[in-house]
């Protein structure tokens, strides 16, 4: 039914209706709600009743909504579209012919014509893109211990959530760009949209910062995440070579104190056998005097 009042229309010889649209692509949100315009004029009075609107893909020809004798005719309506499309009947006698695309999807993407008849026949045709936008960028490394300058360290770059693909940019901390040993994937979820995951391979320097921009081409949006890795090198910072010559310090005072104990120590434990010794030389000393002096007068 549709091609046959297409095709009428295609067969009306009066002059055309003025049919306009956007001639810059229109950029609908992901699951939000777009209104793709379109308005005619070039006709005098009409009764509804008389108008004609046909939305189509502009490709496939498949139909997306259709209004004739004075309310929507869907039976030829694509499947996908069923319960997401209307006009806005207030406003045809004004010339509005748009129409309101519920709960955009990535597969919405595409031409759109809109059909006019009214008296006369007019048409144009225009580019709906869809846009999505990606999740802030997180930056990941690995290994992540015991790194040193020199080391070969993987900076993963993702993002999530996406549409159309993002472009990745990797800067160092100088902003410079980072194009070598760059890597890139961008994998499709079932509802179209993107995952993100770019890695850059680097040389370690003992402090660097890496940063990584996602720019959408369709919102002019970018998120940055960046990252600063600290390599452990050799020769130890200031303030650790300070500590550790602190610590060194007390550890020899300490020995150096124990070792003066422990001497004294032994002297005076020297100095007491001594003395003990000394002490029990003189005792036998006497003792043996005594003896002699008590064996003496026995001989007498």
């Amino acid at each position: 039914m549709l091609a046959l009042l297409l095709c009428a229309a295609l067969a009306v010889h009066a002059d055309a209706l003025e049919v306009r649209v956007p001639e810059s692509p229109a950029v609908a949100l992901f699951g939000t709600d777009a209104v793709l315009n379109c308005s005619f004029s070039g006709v005098s009075e009409f009764n509804l009743s008389e108008l004609s609107v046909f939305w189509q893909l502009s490709d496939t020809k498949r139909a997306v909504h259709s209004f004739w004798q004075s309310r929507d005719q869907l039976s030829d309506q694509e499947e996908r579209f069923s319960n997401r499309t209307s006009l806005f009947p207030d406003q045809l006698p004004a010339g509005n012919a748009s129409l309101l695309l519920r709960r955009v999807r990535v597969a919405d993407e595409g031409s759109y014509s809109c059909f006019v008849m009214v008296q006369t026949y007019g048409s144009g045709a225009m580019l709906m893109q869809v846009a999505a936008p990606f999740s802030k960028p997180l930056v990941t490394w690995g290994p992540e211990s015991a790194l040193k300058p020199g080391d070969v360290v993987a900076l993963t770059c993702v993002a999530y959530g996406g549409y159309p693909e993002a472009e990745v940019l990797w800067q160092d901390g100088a902003g410079r760009n980072l194009t070598d040993n760059v890597t890139i994937s961008q994998v499709a979820n079932e509802e179209g949209l993107f995952s993100v995951k770019s890695v850059l391979t680097v040389i370690l320097e003992p402090s660097s910062t890496y940063s990584c921009r996602l720019m959408h081409p369709l919102l002019g949006e970018e998120g940055q995440a960046s990252v600063t890795i600290s390599a452990q090198g050799l020769v130890f910072p200031p303030l650790a070579l300070w500590l550790t010559v602190a610590l060194a310090v007390c550890l020899l005072a300490l020995l150096v104190a124990l070792a003066a104990v422990c001497r004294r120590k032994i002297r005076e434990s020297c100095e007491e056998m001594r003395a003990e010794e000394e002490a029990k030389e003189l005792e036998e000393a006497k003792e043996l005097e005594e003896a002699k002096s008590a064996a003496t007068p026995l001989k007498s």
